[in-house]
């Protein structure tokens, strides 16, 4: 094997000795962010009655909910911040300052006294840390995105980028696990009283290694950059903006309905207990990561449109279903209708990672793809566990969820057949 072949991926890819060092700078800030503002969604019903007391449980739940999708909210105003700032002062620098944005209300979380101490101030200052979550949150994952597929080998984007998905996949995991450890330990009562709070103190140690990680980064390379990226976003390059959108729909409410809501639903509707439900849900994403690299692997061998189309046509068509086979409270049918949503969405978010990126032009690509993902994530998949709640508690039929996610998908099928062009071999400027 030659010098030059060893030394590198292949042709236009990053030095074998750096490529780790791409991955793990790009994951590991996903992992804390991830981590951090998915525990919320899982101990969301603690939170309602420590937070939002009501004599009916379906009200502090919804109003939890509410809270959760407040962070949504802040989402694409974060996208553009972020965004402006890692199309001009560079990637190295939005990632470093995403990562300790996230930190601090995810410790004061942790540390905030309920309601019945300090009355109204509670869900007042847990909707606003809630806020400051997803501002951060709107720059992190689409600005490591960009940051991986840019620095990768030309035929493996799609395997590249897939490592922000993964890493964020595996903090979910994460909070997943410790979740169900601390239920284990201390139980329903103590989890309840202070248990629930551990999990976010955690979060300021993944935080802590994040941060040294990314301060060590290698610098940016030299890019072509817009001084007006959020007007150049707006004004010439909406059009491909609103293109995004529409494909990442389906696949930002089948996230939030399988991997955040669910655990709830679990608990709440099929009367599992916490450990069981969040032991479900570890099981999930133990596969999901499995899944991820093997379908980022297809990607970038067939193309991300076949792909694209076979994950939305499964999740538009197999959604009811799946959720008849969870909701019959049987585990193995559970699993296997979780599994039906694990494999639309390893499909789906494979491909769709690496397309956006490539569908988006260098100069303003962290502004319009932050701006793009988060409109998608905060006004369909961010408001779907309150939505879906809703839903289920206004009509009494307990499969409701699966339409939204049906709906949602079909959306985004129609667009990946009828107006995505397929973008592997697409000429990529960095």
């Amino acid at each position: 094997m030659s010098d030059t072949v060893s030394e590198k991926l292949e042709s236009g890819g990053p030095a074998a000795s750096n490529w780790r060092k791409v991955v793990v700078a790009g994951l590991i800030g996903n992992v804390m962010e991830w981590y951090d503002f998915a525990v919320y969604g899982y101990f969301a019903s603690i939170i309602g009655t420590q937070f939002f007391p009501s004599e009916n449980p379906a009200i502090s739940l919804i109003s939890a909910f509410g809270a959760f999708a407040a962070g949504f909210l802040m989402r694409p105003i974060g996208a553009i911040l972020f965004g402006h700032i890692g199309d001009t002062l560079g990637r190295k620098r939005v990632l470093t300052l995403s990562v300790l944005a996230m930190a601090v209300p995810t410790t004061l979380i942790g540390l905030l006294p309920n309601f019945e101490t300090i009355g109204i101030l509670a869900p007042i200052l847990i909707v606003l840390l809630r806020m400051m979550q997803g501002l951060s949150v709107g720059g992190e994952y689409t600005s490591s995105v960009v940051f991986m597929v840019e620095r990768a080998p030309e035929s493996r984007r799609s395997f590249f980028g897939m490592w922000s998905m993964w890493g964020a996949i595996f903090g979910i995991m994460l909070g997943s696990g410790i979740g169900g450890a601390v239920a284990t330990i201390f139980g329903d009562e103590t989890l309840a009283s202070w248990g629930w709070r551990i999990p976010f103190l955690l979060g300021s140690l993944v935080a802590l290694t994040s941060y040294l990680v990314r301060r060590a980064m290698d610098a940016d390379e030299e890019a072509k950059k817009s001084d007006s990226p959020v007007k150049d976003t707006f004004v010439t390059h909406y059009a491909d903006v609103i293109k995004v959108i529409l494909l990442d729909i389906g696949y930002a409410v089948t996230f939030y309905v399988a991997f955040v809501y669910l655990v709830t639903y679990l608990k709440v509707i099929d009367k599992l207990p916490a450990e069981e439900a969040l032991n479900i849900n570890t099981g999930s994403m133990i596969i999901l990561l499995l899944l991820i690299p093997l379908t980022s692997y297809l990607c970038d061998r067939i193309g991300r449109k076949p792909v694209l189309v076979f994950g939305y046509m499964l999740l538009t068509f197999g959604s009811v279903p799946f959720f008849a086979m969870i909701h019959t409270a049987d585990l193995p049918l559970i699993f296997l209708g979780q599994f039906g949503f694990v494999l639309g969405f390893a499909c789906v978010s494979s491909a769709a990672t690496a397309a956006n990126v490539e569908m988006l032009p260098a100069a303003v690509r962290c502004t319009s793809y932050a701006v793009a993902y988060n409109a998608a994530v905060g006004l369909f998949g961010g408001v779907t566990p309150m939505i879906v709640t809703w839903l289920v508690t206004t009509t009494g039929n307990p499969i409701m969820p699966a339409y939204w996610v049906g709906g949602a998908s079909a959306i985004s099928l129609a667009v990946a057949i009828f107006v995505y062009k397929e973008t592997r071999h697409r000429a990529f400027v960095k």
